[in-house]
């Protein structure tokens, strides 16, 4: 009798659901590893060569390093960059490059996007051209740009010598190397920016457009009323990303000028100062303090701009 009265026990629905829910946990918790075990070399990747590297390089920043002897030097390697006026030289150059990137191809890349918009037919074969460049290596662009900017065989001067004007130095001279710079970073960038502000001009509601007609608006007046207000996130976007790209800005400097920036260092920036010390010099402490700089300066840059752009994140 009492075998019985446990087998019913056993058999009554509220135990079978409690056994189900709790095989149905176990089940999950032995998946959830299963996958975590799939991610563990992605982790792994991550550990090893993202966040020990920031670490270390954090650690050497403090040490006097040629990568074989270390010496404890505290804030010493901060204060030779900061008072180094050739790190200053590649802050200045990293910003004019920079600042002359962003005021033109937002702008130029934002009227190209409303040109495109505004046609019939052809949108994605304009795309597919203007976007060419953005997925083009940057450094066989930078190795192109120095055949077409050269000062003796480059297509470039022989046109402006054909219109009978100047021809000048570009990567040969510095005070027109960062102009060449600027010049291939609007090439390199301008599809991206046209992509980005097109998807958004695609988004903006027809029925906006279509009131402002009955109200008796022209073309202009719905660009600049209606177009250019619902742009400004964008905007806003493409500036803090454009700014952040700017400031780590290294691959086309690095092949046209090398790690001194030549000529003159008139192009070397933050990203080919913090290389030429450390894999140049083997001061790899300074330039490890280097990059924290660096570090600190976008972080500033970047929180004035979504400040400016009241962007939130």
């Amino acid at each position: 009798m009492a075998n019985n009265s446990m087998e019913a026990a056993n058999t009554h629905p509220a135990s079978v659901s409690a056994n189900l829910i709790t095989e149905t946990k176990t089940r999950k918790r032995s998946s959830q590893w299963t996958w975590y075990l799939f991610l563990l070399p992605s982790f792994l990747g991550i550990l090893l060569f993202m966040v020990y590297p920031i670490f270390e390089s954090l650690r050497l920043s403090f040490y006097k390093s040629n990568g074989t002897i270390e010496t404890f030097t505290g804030l010493d390697n901060f204060r030779t960059v900061l008072n180094s006026s050739t790190f200053w030289n590649s802050v200045w150059n990293t910003f004019y490059i920079g600042i002359f990137q962003v005021i033109i191809t937002i702008p130029l890349g934002f009227i190209f996007a409303t040109l495109i918009n505004s046609v019939p037919k052809g949108k994605n074969f304009f795309k597919v051209i203007y976007f060419l460049p953005n997925v083009t290596s940057i450094v066989a662009a930078a190795m192109i740009f120095q055949f077409v900017f050269h000062p003796e065989m480059g297509i470039v001067n022989f046109v402006l010598h054909t219109l009978g004007l100047p021809t000048p130095g570009w990567f040969s001279d510095p005070g027109t190397a960062k102009w060449g710079v600027i010049l291939l970073a609007v090439w390199h960038w301008i599809g991206f920016v046209i992509i980005i502000c097109l998807a958004n001009l695609q988004s903006i509601p027809t029925e906006m457009y279509e009131a402002a007609k009955i109200d008796g608006a022209s073309g202009m007046q719905q660009w600049l009323f209606i177009t250019v207000p619902n742009m400004t996130g964008t905007f806003a976007f493409l500036l803090i990303t454009g700014w952040i790209g700017a400031l780590q800005r290294f691959n086309e400097v690095y092949v046209i000028g090398g790690p001194n920036g030549s000529p003159a260092r008139s192009i070397q920036t933050m990203g080919a100062f913090i290389y030429e010390r450390g894999f140049t010099g083997f001061e790899f402490g300074i330039a490890s303090a280097a990059t924290y700089i660096m570090f600190i300066i976008i972080l500033i840059f970047t929180f004035i701009n979504l400040k400016i752009s009241k962007m939130k994140i």
